[in-house]
């Protein structure tokens, strides 16, 4: 009987081992970054890590590594709760104050930039984890100057040119509308994806150029816009910059196993980027092919085997505690048994 209850015990103690596996296993459940018009990481990540094309990207490679751009869908603080300023110094916006990507915060005017006019803008933010929250962008006031560092101040807080609160994944991408004001020359946009079932929040940056007013670069320009054409030249500090671009799906997938965002990296051992699991009922996959779509107001988590197997080792790390007590009980009660 003694050896068989050291055999439970062993059995009770090894499972605590895989139950804590488990948990370190599970991955930060949300990712992205702006797509268009397309991050600063995000287009360096399609210029090619190991080697970017622009003198913008290859300077943030110089200066953070190439990692940052592998991970270029996790700018992330796992605790913001909403408080972006507090946690973010000014200068350090484009990396969410991580180090890894403080390459993003290069003071330049030479990045390459989407161009885009006054008027409707359709927002597309690519995700590869989608979850329930709310998206805010802003844009840098009139007179900005991208040669120096990013500050709050830069943004028209008080004005969001775009606000969505669980917007529909569709083929990779939320797509949401907004409006950008008149400006002209370089300017920047600032995305903030706060989530509501967990305190994490994603930050990314995009360059963009104005022209003409009108429809926005990628023809979501409300019918009949009518904004004035900025008669004022562009600032002397706003200078030529490259297109801009996205990365592809198929980019995106060749570098995804160089990412520590799904694996080792970006909240793994931080409980508070996850939201808790949610019920079978409830679980939804991740961002559908093109054509189909997902309503976020139901989604939870799109990363549902991790938890699965964290509540399968629970379930019998407390069965093999249960059998380990039963047996104890049995051993305690038969033994006094044996002595009357």
């Amino acid at each position: 009987m003694l050896a068989r209850r050291k055999a439970v015990a062993v059995a009770v103690l090894g499972m605590a081992p895989l139950v804590l596996t488990a948990l370190a296993a599970a991955p930060a459940a949300a990712h992205g970054s702006m797509g268009d018009p397309v991050s600063r990481v995000a287009q360096c990540y399609a210029e090619g890590p190991e080697n970017p094309k622009s003198a913008a990207c290859k300077a943030a490679v110089a200066a953070g590594g190439t990692q940052a751009l592998y991970d270029w869908n996790g700018i992330r603080i796992g605790d913001a709760n909403g408080q972006h300023q507090t946690l973010i110094p000014d200068g350090k916006l484009c990396s969410a104050n991580n180090a890894e990507f403080k390459g993003l915060d290069l003071a330049r005017a030479d990045w390459p930039a989407t161009s885009v006019s006054s008027g409707s803008y359709s927002f597309k933010y690519r995700v590869t984890a989608p979850h329930k929250g709310t998206f805010k962008v802003y844009l840098t006031k009139s007179g900005y100057d991208p040669s120096q560092p990013l500050a709050w101040a830069d943004l028209d807080l008080k004005h969001p040119v775009a606000t969505a609160t669980d917007p529909v994944a569709s083929g990779g991408f939320y797509t949401f509308s907004g409006t950008l004001p008149q400006r002209s020359g370089k300017q920047l946009l600032y995305a903030i994806w706060q989530r509501s079932d967990s305190p994490e929040a994603f930050y990314s940056c995009s360059d963009v150029s104005f022209g003409g007013s009108g429809a926005g670069a990628n023809g979501s320009g409300a019918a009949g816009s009518s904004a004035p054409t900025p008669t004022s030249a562009a600032p002397a500090h706003s200078t030529p910059a490259p297109s801009a671009s996205a990365p592809s799906d198929e980019q995106i997938a060749a570098g995804a196993d160089k990412s520590t965002v799904e694996h080792d990296g970006h909240g793994d051992a931080d409980a508070s980027t996850s939201a808790e699991p949610v019920a079978a009922t409830e679980q939804v996959n991740g961002p559908q092919p093109a054509g189909g779509s997902q309503d976020l107001a139901a989604t939870g988590s799109n990363d549902s085997s991790p938890y699965l197997v964290i509540g399968g080792a629970a379930s019998l790390a407390l069965g093999a505690a249960a059998l380990f007590a039963s047996v104890r009980r049995r051993a305690t009660n038969g033994g006094g048994r044996h002595g009357r």
